[in-house]
């Protein structure tokens, strides 16, 4: 049994009155993850100078975009 399904026959078990608390809590884990990616993406913004931005997405194009399809056999 999967941990998914594990928690789900938990939660088939509680009273209406906990059956909300706990999709309250599960709710709350979503923001928290979406507060502490907004809050690395705000710590590492601006972290590369223009030039190593550059370099970053030269790199990226020529090297990462391209499809060999010898590689799909």
């Amino acid at each position: 049994m999967s941990i998914i399904e594990m928690v789900v026959e938990d939660l088939k078990m509680l009273p209406p009155h906990m059956l909300e608390q706990a999709a309250g809590y599960i709710h709350s884990l979503k923001s928290v993850q979406g507060v502490n990616r907004e809050a690395l993406l705000s710590r590492t913004a601006g972290a590369l100078s223009t030039e190593e931005a550059d370099e970053w997405e030269k790199a990226i194009s020529e090297d990462c975009e391209k499809i060999d399809a010898r590689d799909w056999k």
